[in-house]
């Protein structure tokens, strides 16, 4: 492949390019040479190829005095002319200037060679523009310039080279340059050509070294969908994703993927018959099977912490697999450029500070932050001067051409796309809140309307009527005070457990099942193990729901360890103690199917509930399936900092009978570091404290059922709100006496509620009983920690215990 005519060289094999030759390849062609040279022996494959070269570039600037041309246009638009006519100007210069002789043989001599490397006449291939400004950490030109698929061919192969030549001029891309400070003339492009994988007959899609919407590090996220990978990346598609935990990656033994989430995949990119690819809808067959299976997980996975290994810093790598050979491919590898780029010790909040009412319409949240405006929909990118400066954009799917618009919009709503589409990757990067792939935006959000978007309560994004109060609050977390008594988080909702990372908690006191049984599984375990006592149109909906499934009991206990896991991942390796499930029967029969196994209770609070369920016939069956989730996540995904803790356990005696249930299904106390611990909630389990500690590892109160259990008060009583109240004499010193007989046995207490978060004097009463530890909700914690230092401080000094 070496190029004779002329003292510069055009054209340069992957094989001989590196991380080091940005300069000279772009960012793209040069991060696919370090991996084909230096990472081979990782086993990670890439697609062989070639990269055109900066100085190619600049010989076609050179000829016919192209350059002075295009400057003459830049000069245009410094005067005032509109973008969109410098550029179309701009583009029809390199579009009707044929290649410099040199480049288009060099060019042409290379495709050759590589036909001839694969033993295939005129392979189809990948044209991909690689700007020399690429891909570095102060800039973000990814996705600015064109990629032309299944070019096959020497004329077509040319076309594509100049076409790409002209997308460096595209409107986003001289708006972005300008916008950065970029001398235009002063960015070159290289020109990549790639053997095509035949992702068309399977599948693609891209991976990130960390969590894409809240930085978080440990967790590599692969998202996919059938076809070529460019439905992904446009956000044409709801892609599938898989989560993959990397400690657990460590340890071969282990299943380190610990949430899948199934897209919806309408579309697919594939061949078209007479060159480049074409969108085709998606077979109903494909639209909810797995597009990877576990083991082609991990094979991705592994190459990316790789890649992430050997460049020092998170990336955002694509993929491809061929379906002819089931080969796996890596196609492309950048640095991650917006999670990277956050301050780590600065956290900004956002919350809404009325109720807001039933969403207009939901999708998947990008970004953390709350914005609103009026709607301005749209089918396809508009002059600037029609689209208001504010204005919240509503349209189908974005792609490049809408960046210009995006960068005026107070808030961004799509109808498909998943986390990693160009909606999503750009709005992270403009610090714009997006919600992504919600179906039916177009058709809910008319022109004109007043909205609030939010992305700011967890994985889901909201939009709701009208223009809602928010504030916005920011926390040095570096200036957080260090306390003896631990500060623990209370979660409920896995897609949001992630955004917490950041704050120094010891781990979470409280992760609630019910949450992840609502809203994640949604049908009561019951009746998916039977379905014969189910009414017909419940049946129906359970097996469409569990399409895919021979055993129904597997689907609960998929969902159900995968919303524990993602919560357990987010604190690894402090402890996370999970409650097992503490609905109550008209809770429980509320779910999907439930009615026909819960009986009717006059007070149901106090009713058939926690404890009391796990032995009896009546949802002993249920609690198995709850135990498999559990053991699933410490023993399969190696989450071995999960504690398993047992809600509103009465007696002595139906604590034995729940530890033994539990170690008949292979959850036993004490086993590969296993901690159960029990719910303080009940006067039996303050008075019996001594006895409950020779069965569990530790207690947590529960101060509102303890409050409401020992002032005889119902909580959800309006009339008697007044008489409820934690901070009763009575209700304290049952506090005080259980962590007295509590630390006596060698065993810990702690707290899980709200009212440290709203009362700094009922946390000082907690430092003061000596509780090591208080868990409270996240938007709560940097507070709670500063009542906690205060409250120790006092005590420190001798200003002496309260008398009760």
């Amino acid at each position: 492949m070496e190029e004779t005519m002329g003292p510069i060289r055009h054209v340069v094999p992957f094989t001989e390019l590196g991380r080091h030759d940005v300069s000279r390849a772009g960012g793209k062609n040069a991060s696919l040479g370090e991996m084909t040279t230096r990472l081979a022996g990782a086993g990670i494959r890439v697609p062989p190829g070639f990269a055109t070269t900066a100085e190619a570039y600049e010989e076609l600037l050179g000829s016919r005095d192209l350059r002075r041309r295009v400057e003459a246009q830049i000069d245009r638009l410094h005067e005032g002319a509109p973008l969109d006519q410098v550029g179309a100007a701009i583009r029809s210069l390199f579009l009707v200037e044929p290649l410099p002789v040199p480049l288009r043989d060099a060019v042409l001599a290379a495709y050759e060679q590589l036909a001839e490397e694969i033993g295939r006449e005129s392979p189809e291939v990948a044209v991909r523009s690689s700007a020399t400004a690429e891909d570095l950490p102060e800039a973000s030109f990814a996705g600015q310039q064109e990629t032309y698929l299944n070019v096959s061919g020497a004329d077509a192969l040319l076309e594509a080279c100049t076409r790409c030549y002209a997308s460096l001029f595209t409107d986003r891309a001289i708006d972005y340059r300008e916008r950065m400070g970029f001398d235009h003339l002063a960015v070159a492009l290289s020109i990549g050509i790639q053997v095509m994988v035949r992702s068309d007959l399977a599948g693609a899609g891209v991976v990130f070294t960390l969590d894409p919407e809240s930085g978080f590090p440990d967790v590599i996220v692969v998202s996919a969908a059938w076809g070529l990978g460019e439905t992904v990346v446009s956000g044409q598609v709801d892609p599938d994703e898989y989560t993959v935990f990397k400690p657990s990656m460590k340890d071969p033994e282990l299943d380190p993927v610990i949430d899948v989430r199934i897209g919806a995949k309408r579309l697919k990119a594939v061949y078209a018959d007479t060159g480049l690819t074409r969108t085709v809808d998606t077979p109903d067959g494909e639209r909810n099977q797995r597009v990877l299976d576990d083991a082609e997980i991990r094979t991705l996975a592994g190459w990316a912490a790789a890649v992430e290994e050997h460049y020092g810093c998170p990336m955002d790598i694509e993929w491809a697999k061929d379906g002819l050979t089931g080969e796996l491919w890596i196609v492309q590898a950048r640095p991650e450029t917006v999670q990277s780029r956050r301050r780590t010790t600065t956290l900004t909040r956002r919350r809404l500070t009325a109720i807001p009412g039933e969403p207009l319409v939901e999708g998947i949240a990008v970004g953390e932050a709350i914005g609103q405006g009026r709607v301005v929909a749209l089918d396809a990118p508009v002059d600037l001067d029609r689209f208001p400066q504010g204005g919240v954009l509503v349209t189908g799917v974005t792609d490049p051409d809408w960046e210009p618009v995006m960068k005026r919009a107070s808030a961004i709503v799509t109808d498909h796309g998943g986390r990693t589409s160009h909606a999503a990757i750009v709005s992270r990067e403009l610090g714009v809140p997006a919600v992504v792939g919600t179906g039916n935006g177009t058709r809910i959000l008319r022109d004109g309307r007043s909205v609030t978007v939010s992305c700011a309560e967890g994985g889901s994004g909201r939009v709701y009527q009208g223009l809602l109060p928010y504030e916005e609050t920011q926390t040095d977390l570096a200036e957080l005070p260090a306390t003896r008594t631990r500060v623990m988080l209370n979660l409920a909702d896995p897609s949001a457990a992630f955004r917490w990372w950041r704050l120094p908690a010891d781990g979470v006191g409280l992760a609630r099942l019910e949450f992840i049984v609502a809203h994640q599984v949604k049908v009561h375990p019951m009746a998916l193990l039977h379905p014969e006592r189910l009414e017909p149109h419940d049946r129906h909906v359970i097996e469409r729901l569990t399409e895919g499934y021979l055993d129904r009991g597997d689907y609960f206990v998929d969902r159900l360890a995968h919303g524990i896991a993602r919560i357990a991942a987010s604190r690894w390796p402090t402890p996370v103690v999970v409650r097992t499930s503490d609905f109550k029967t008209n809770e429980y029969a509320k779910l999907l199917g439930g009615r026909p196994f819960e009986p009717d209770e006059a007070n149901p609070m106090i009713g058939w509930r926690g404890a009391s369920r796990y032995y009896s016939d009546g949802y002993r069956e249920g609690f198995a399936l709850e135990c498999r989730a559990l053991r699933r996540v410490r023993e399969g995904m190696g989450l071995t900092n999960l504690v398993v803790m047992i809600p509103f356990c009465r007696t002595l005696g139906e604590a034995d009978q729940v530890l033994a249930v539990m170690a008949d299904e292979g959850l036993v106390r004490g086993e590969n570091g296993l901690q159960v611990y029990v719910m303080a909630e009940i006067p039996a389990n303050i008075i019996l404290a001594r006895e409950f500690a020779e069965r569990f590892d530790g207690f947590s109160i529960g101060s509102n059922d303890l409050t409401q259990l020992t002032l005889g008060v119902d909580r959800d009583s309006e009339a008697l709100a007044h008489v409820f109240d934690e901070r009763d004499p009575a209700v304290v010193r049952s506090i005080q006496t259980l962590a007295v007989r509590a630390h006596a046995a060698g065993r810990p207490v702690g707290l899980c509620g709200q009212r440290p978060s709203d009362d700094p004097a009922f946390t000082a009463i907690l430092v003061e009983a000596g509780l090591d530890s208080i868990s409270v909700a996240p938007d709560s914690f940097a507070a709670v920690k500063r009542h906690v230092a205060r409250a120790e401080a006092t005590l420190k000094n001798g200003a002496g215990r309260r008398k009760e």
